[in-house]
């Protein structure tokens, strides 16, 4: 599970883990603006350096599976029957 995270002027960011985000809400870093899905704006100035993200779609005859990934994890996957 992933939280999304928005900078400082509303921009999406890549997602973070949990404990990431439970730390920059403790320290007072981030604040939280919506809950559902769990989204996060931080409060302090970054850089707006962001992952590429490849979409995967399958087509099969039955059901149709989606993936959106970077290099080095799984951000979503999903099927459609």
């Amino acid at each position: 599970m992933l939280v999304y995270v928005l900078n400082r002027h509303g921009k999406p960011l890549m997602p973070c883990k949990p404990q990431k985000a439970r730390r920059l809400l403790k320290e007072q870093k981030a604040k939280v603006v919506k809950r559902t899905p769990f989204t996060i704006q931080l409060m302090y100035a970054t850089g707006e350096t962001k992952q590429s993200i490849a979409l995967g779609i399958d087509a099969g005859s039955k059901t149709i599976g989606l993936s959106a990934t970077t290099e080095e994890e799984e951000l979503f996957a999903g099927e459609v029957v």
